[in-house]
């Protein structure tokens, strides 16, 4: 039962199911989060996530409209320590913490975050990620500014 529990509340929108292990697992049902720590990895069709820690905070929400019954849904995903990002469709990201937000398929990155593309790279002090939108905000702070390092010219797939 647990198992099927946890599928249902790690699903992430549009991506099919995602299977998160890790040395610990602990469930909170009355805060509504699950905490998962020591050697996570997190998997499904679009990325692989490994961290020190990640905590899946969900909420409870309609089957059907007009219907009484309620599925469990996340409304985010906190990881952090070590976060390091692959995505199957290519590039990676790394940072100390990463937030992925569901209903705004946001995904933010702060700590030394850096995402790379091939040998193209983009680093700052707050990376976001606007998933369905396809498209970034690299924020600076400081003496650490928004830095993006590009290499024209490079074929796609190719490492050069």
């Amino acid at each position: 039962m647990l198992s099927g529990e946890l599928e249902g509340k790690v699903g992430l929108k549009g991506q099919g199911k995602i299977v998160i292990q890790s040395d610990t697992l602990e469930m909170d049902n009355k805060k509504k989060m699950v905490t998962f720590t020591g050697k996570v990895s997190a998997k499904n069709d679009d990325f692989v996530m490994d961290c020190e820690k990640m905590v899946v905070y969900y909420i409870d929400a309609p089957s059907k409209k007009g219907s009484k019954e309620t599925s469990t849904e996340i409304d985010r995903i906190v990881a952090t320590g070590k976060v390091e990002i692959v995505r199957s469709l290519g590039g990676t990201a790394s940072a100390d913490k990463a937030v992925y937000h569901q209903v705004l398929e946001q995904l933010v990155l702060t700590g030394n975050p850096v995402v790379k593309q091939e040998n193209n790279y983009v680093e700052g002090n707050r990376i976001t990620l606007f998933i369905k939108e396809d498209r970034s905000v690299v924020e600076g702070s400081g003496d650490n500014r928004a830095k993006a390092v590009i290499f024209p010219g490079q074929n796609k797939g190719t490492d050069q």
